[in-house]
């Protein structure tokens, strides 16, 4: 027999909804912290204590969250990575099948990278941060990096299948050349605060076109800079910096 005092059952499953849902609201603002503390001290200088510091919580408090700092440096990276797929990956697979596809998801990388400029690319950081240093953290960080590079390698293999591409092209050569741009980019300009270096990648981009397309353009010095350019220009209008 339940007491006079008792509370029904549905308003208790209420009570019990809206604490959970307090609960998702309070992982994601630690989540939102954690990542602008990831973008300015790397993966490495995440800890509980930093973080209840930051958003005025106590260190139990942000514990019951996450549990570890291994757990909370793996839900960074796995949110970073969410994040990336909604700003890079989703909207540039709405692309035409070949090179427009690859193009937006490069064009876009591209803009990612730039907007990070201050802060800090999480994947490029973390990489330096445990290139070295086996275990639960890096595994999650390679295990993101590789998924998107499988999201190139797909598109570069789509741009081959549907003739944009040479039949002999290397994916995963081609892959390789792509990802270096953006490391030279992200290096010249957030290292050596080059104010071209956004131009160049895209340039150098397009020069890596040229190389694997099927039929080359047969144009004088200075044209690729031109395509190039002409990109840029369509780019920017789509997707400001």
């Amino acid at each position: 027999m339940l007491s006079h005092d008792a509370k029904p059952a549905q308003e208790v499953g209420r009570e019990r909804g809206r604490g959970a849902h307090k609960g998702q609201q309070t992982r994601a603002a630690i989540l939102e912290a954690a990542l602008s503390l990831a973008s300015q001290m790397g993966i490495e200088g995440l800890s509980i204590g930093a973080l209840a510091e930051v958003t005025g919580m106590s260190k139990s408090g942000v514990f019951a969250h996450f549990g570890s700092r291994e757990e909370l440096q793996i839900s960074v990276i796995r949110e970073y990575h969410a994040r990336f797929a909604d700003e890079v990956f989703l909207p540039a697979i709405r692309e035409p099948r070949g090179l427009p596809r690859l193009r937006a998801l490069f064009t876009r990388w591209v803009d990612k990278v730039a907007t990070e400029i201050d802060s800090g690319c999480i994947y490029i950081s973390g990489a330096v941060e445990f290139d070295d240093r086996p275990g639960p953290v890096r595994d999650a960080l390679v295990e993101m990096v590789r998924t998107w590079h499988g999201a190139l390698d797909r598109a570069i293999r789509l741009s081959v299948d549907v003739g944009h591409l040479r039949p002999d092209t290397d994916p995963m050569q081609m892959l390789f050349e792509i990802h270096g741009l953006i490391l030279s980019l992200h290096h010249d300009a957030r290292f050596l605060r080059s104010s071209g270096a956004v131009d160049r990648a895209h340039k150098a981009f397009e020069r890596v076109i040229q190389f694997y397309a099927v039929d080359p353009a047969k144009a004088p010095v200075g044209a690729v800079a031109i395509n190039a350019a002409k990109v840029e220009g369509e780019r920017s209008s789509s997707t400001p910096l």
